[in-house]
């Protein structure tokens, strides 16, 4: 995820954009940059944070500029893939959120023409696309490279040869922060509240031109009237920051809450030290109490723990654990709760302290209930979650459960260290989910006719099956069931047909062949079905009717990309079936009664 901010006024421009940079670093902070014009275009980037730029960089005089901080997904990160990016002539500098899917193909086309690239980025072949058909209007200039673009961006253009700015954006946010004389371009609120709380919501395909004293929207060179909006509250209040809906909103912020959430323990040079995470020297058997997605989470724990460590992990739903009867006492328990109030957990909490049992906490609210009646707690760093459906919370959950894994005595330290690299890549890996819809969006409007849905996975994806179910039928009202692959024959296959989709996550692991052979047997019963599958499988397309593509990364670690592409599912299933996303009947956000 990146930030990209704007500024043209009478004010100079670099302090402003590096002012606006910093609130944005939650968006991605492996570099950043700023361009600011003064008769021609002074670029300034370098892989630090914003607060060392903000003491490092040289006097950039001007008061116009554009501003990027990065978090990469195409390139390493560095100061040539850094933003700005700028065409070989140096009249044009853009910054760039998303990603542009057919790069590779513009990029050879464009070096066929005789431009020259210097980074390993995508977001490259824009400036060099709007230098190919600038005629003297930047606009126009913009309009007819956006024409050849494929895929998600939000873009700020800045010209050695026009005194304004340029925006546009499609599926990635991008707001106008409307000031005294000056003009500002944000991907969120927080980064122009400092200056202004006039906001103009840009919408998908809008193109922006921006001077210090006037906006003009276009839509295919059609002007376009955007409501002003007020802004009534201040950066520390929870904003739904130009998003439709909180629950996708908070969807793209979970890039953030993993780098947040893995902390310094990850982000440390020593990849294989402990991250002070202590349940105790007794690790003979563990247990987990959960209810509804945060069961799914720890079903999740249970499989990592166990097939990393050997242990037998126990998981219970929290509202059956007081009423069944125990045969074995565990070493410790884990407790898992979003809220920390949630009362069927901290029942069960209660019974395992009164038998002297070792408690742990995984919760989001420091403070909470359960936070104080356990031993320990480990905190997600989700930040406040709005929408009901739980999904960076859940994201977080399991980013926790991974860690506490990797902190348990007796790793092999080259599979530790290896696992870490791979965890250390998974907010550039959401990313590319997030930035890259378009298939998602298709998959939910064939679903969203649909009234019956069922989800199998197999391994440790089959918990993303329940979970992908469970968000499905929160907020669009389709009925879904989440099902262990090769339990579908074994009587639920009676109910496929021809209208009752089948959603198969396919991993590329030891359970690859069973579930193509579960997917073949949904298919002879006329069933549609859809798959979640790597970038890289080039045979799963025949077999099925579609296909969601997620990037390819470690089995371990695939439930949590498999999990983002169900949540998008699930939100755009819901939006085309215009349910009330965010607070879906007869739920709440925390359950606090049994």
């Amino acid at each position: 995820m990146c930030g990209i901010v704007g500024y043209i006024g009478n004010s100079s421009a670099k302090p402003v954009l590096l002012n606006a940079l910093s609130t944005l670093e939650y968006r991605g902070y492996d570099s950043c940059g700023i361009a600011v014009k003064n008769g021609s275009i002074a670029i300034h980037k370098d892989t630090v944070r914003v607060e060392v730029m903000q003491l490092t960089s040289p006097a950039l005089d001007g008061t116009v500029g554009i501003g990027h901080t990065r978090w990469a997904t195409h390139g390493e990160p560095s100061s040539i893939n850094s933003h700005p990016h700028t065409d070989c002539t140096g009249k044009f500098a853009v910054v760039h959120n998303g990603i542009v899917s057919n790069f590779q193909k513009l990029r050879q086309q464009l070096t066929k023409e005789g431009h020259v690239f210097s980074s390993e980025t995508d977001s490259e072949v824009i400036p060099h696309m709007i230098e190919k058909y600038y005629q003297g209007d930047i606009e126009e200039a913009v309009r007819a490279a956006l024409d050849e673009i494929e895929g998600s961006y939000a873009i700020a253009v800045l010209t050695a040869d026009e005194n304004k700015l340029v925006a546009a954006r499609k599926d990635s946010p991008l707001i106008i922060g409307v000031g005294d004389g000056e003009m500002f371009l944000a991907s969120d609120v927080p980064a122009i509240l400092d200056y202004t709380d006039r906001v103009i919501y840009l919408e998908d395909n809008d193109v922006v031109s921006v001077t210090k004293n006037a906006v003009r929207i276009t839509q295919d060179g059609v002007d376009i009237d955007r409501e002003e909006h007020r802004v009534l509250w201040n950066k520390e209040d929870v904003q739904i920051a130009g998003y439709d809906h909180y629950m996708i909103k908070e969807i793209h912020e979970q890039p953030r809450v993993i780098r947040d959430t893995i902390g310094d323990f990850l982000l440390s040079s020593d990849a294989a030290k402990d991250s002070g995470i202590e349940i105790g020297d007794d690790l003979s058997t563990l247990s987990i109490v959960a209810c509804g997605t945060s069961y799914h989470a720890g079903l999740i724990g249970k499989y990592v723990i166990e097939e990393l460590h050997g242990i037998p992990v126990r998981i219970d739903i929290a509202s059956e654990f007081n009423h069944g009867r125990r045969t074995i006492r565990p070493s410790v328990a884990i407790a898992i709760s979003q809220s920390g109030e949630t009362a069927d957990v901290l029942s069960a909490l209660k019974r395992l302290r009164e038998e002297s049992v070792k408690t742990v906490a995984i919760t989001n609210v420091p403070g909470s209930t359960i936070s104080r009646v356990t031993d320990q707690a480990i905190y997600t760093k989700a930040g406040p979650e709005v929408s009901v459906a739980a999904t960076k919370s859940y994201i977080a959950q399991l980013i926790a459960l991974y860690q506490l894994a990797l902190s348990l005595p007796g790793m092999n330290r080259g599979i530790k260290r290896s696992l870490i690299s791979q965890l250390k890549q998974m907010p550039g890996k959401v990313e590319q989910i997030l930035d890259g819809t378009c298939g998602i969006v298709s998959c939910a409007k064939f679903l969203s006719k649909h009234e019956n849905v069922f989800f199998i996975g197999r391994g440790i994806n089959y918990p993303i099956a329940l979970e992908g179910a469970l968000k499905l039928k929160e907020i669009s009202y389709i009925h879904a069931e989440g099902y262990a692959a090769g339990e579908l024959k074994h009587g639920s296959i009676a109910l496929l047909q021809e209208n009752t989709p089948v959603i198969a996550i396919v991993a590329n692991d030891n359970t690859y062949d069973a579930m193509i052979s579960n997917i073949k047997q949904a298919k002879a019963r006329n069933a549609p079905v859809i798959a979640v599958a790597s970038e890289d499988n080039e045979d799963i397309q025949a077999m099925v009717d579609y296909v969601i593509r997620v990037p390819r990364t470690g089995n371990m670690f695939s439930p949590v990309i498999n999990a983002v592409a169900l949540q998008l599912l699930a939100y755009h299933t819901a939006k085309f079936r215009e349910c009330p996303i965010d607070f879906p009947r007869n739920l709440a956000k925390s359950v606090t009664v049994e």
